[in-house]
């Protein structure tokens, strides 16, 4: 499976500085700032639970990785061994 890269902002950061900066002023817009600062904590959960694979135990990823750079070794000894024996002409 492949992941999509997201140009998703999943920085909590401005949120959390916006809620001390209202604690600081005694603002009524604490509320709000939590409940932005939830929601966004919510995203990132299901977005989290969305990945492929998130299922595994890291020792099952561990395993899976393993077995791919076994793969992509082999691959490449394939293709250094098979670069050199035969140029194929390109059809014009």
């Amino acid at each position: 499976m492949e992941v999509e890269p997201t140009n998703d902002d999943c920085s909590w950061l401005p949120l959390i500085l916006d809620i001390v900066k209202c604690m600081d002023k005694d603002s009524t817009d604490v509320n709000q700032d939590l409940t932005k600062l939830k929601t966004k904590i919510q995203e990132t959960r299901e977005k989290i639970l969305a990945m492929p694979e998130i299922e595994l135990s890291p020792g099952e990823q561990q395993g899976q990785l393993r077995t791919m750079r076994e793969q992509v070794d082999i691959k490449t000894q394939l293709l250094k061994k098979y670069k050199g024996l035969c140029v194929f002409d390109a059809p014009k």
